[in-house]
């Protein structure tokens, strides 16, 4: 991932540059931490660059932009098409408001005029509208988490070429590195009761973060399989930060966020602590320790 002021200082080369040769000397060091989608993305733009040193990213994506168009709405009237169809296990009322919301957003799809555009956030927002009955609520819950899947431009590279391709040369390029910027995310979202503790939180690229919304983890790991392998890639990342002094006062930390995820996971998250030289007990010690000497430095 790459820290906020990191990012700060590589959107200002970027404005400084003149073309695209100079725009990619100063991507190219940074590729290892983009996501799938900006990854394959930039690989797009080198093949192109490389027989073209001319081209313009704009132009690029403008080459792709009819026939992406035309896999984003195919790729979204599939999501809604499941969306219906998981519905028509709701009551007869409920499923044809399902249908009413889906068939606005199908005709907002392929109107796709610049004032009208459809939106994911808009479907999903719009549920809570919707007044479910006890009995009804895991069916809903289902219908929801496919709504998620509607593709966006952190997600699909048809939805990035369509969006960014009336963008300046300089948005595209910043937009590269962007989703690839820490965030901090609840692992039990918020909306579900998620609290806001040291405990609840972890670092996460703004890709993964808005990808994943409110979906609770255990159903997002089914979509990523290798969550439970870059958890650990992260918390051996914290246990190193704090061999080397740093995290003073979070010393718990990794025994907090193991518990953590292994609940909210349903299982699917065992983290290996075998490497941490602290114990649960010594580490708590230690913490103790932090915070009665800061107390005494105080007064």
């Amino acid at each position: 991932m790459i820290s906020a002021s990191k990012e700060t200082r590589i959107e200002m080369k970027i404005d400084a540059c003149n073309d695209v040769k100079d725009i990619f000397k100063v991507l190219s060091p940074y590729t290892l931490y983009m996501q799938p989608v900006e990854k394959r993305i930039f690989r797009m733009f080198t093949q192109y660059v490389n027989k073209s040193p001319e081209v313009t990213l704009p132009e690029i994506l403008q080459k792709h932009y009819n026939e992406a168009l035309i896999k984003l709405k195919l790729e979204e009237f599939k999501v809604l098409d499941d969306v219906d169809k998981i519905s028509l296990n709701l009551s007869p009322a409920k499923a044809l408001e399902i249908h009413r919301k889906t068939t606005t957003c199908r005709q907002i799809i392929l109107d796709n005029s610049q004032e009208n555009t459809f939106k994911r956030k808009t479907l999903l927002s719009s549920f809570d509208d919707i007044h479910i009955r006890k009995d009804e609520e895991d069916v809903f819950e289902q219908l929801k988490e496919r709504a998620i899947y509607l593709p966006t431009s952190v997600t699909s590279e048809n939805a990035f070429i369509v969006k960014y391709a009336g963008r300046t040369q300089q948005e595209i390029a910043k937009r590269l590195i962007r989703t690839s910027i820490g965030t901090i995310e609840h692992i039990k979202p918020d909306s579900l009761g998620g609290a806001n503790s040291i405990d609840n939180f972890m670092l996460v690229s703004g890709n993964a973060n808005s990808t994943r919304a409110n979906m609770p983890l255990a159903k997002f790991i089914e979509r990523f399989p290798n969550i439970p392998k870059n958890c650990q890639k992260y918390i051996n990342q914290i246990i190193k930060i704090i061999h080397n002094g740093g995290f003073k006062g979070y010393e718990t930390y990794p025994y907090q966020i193991e518990r953590t995820l292994n609940k909210e996971s349903d299982g699917k998250i065992n983290l290996n602590l075998s490497k941490y030289r602290y114990t649960e007990e010594t580490a708590q010690n230690v913490v103790k320790n932090y915070y009665t000497r800061s107390l005494r430095r105080k007064r």
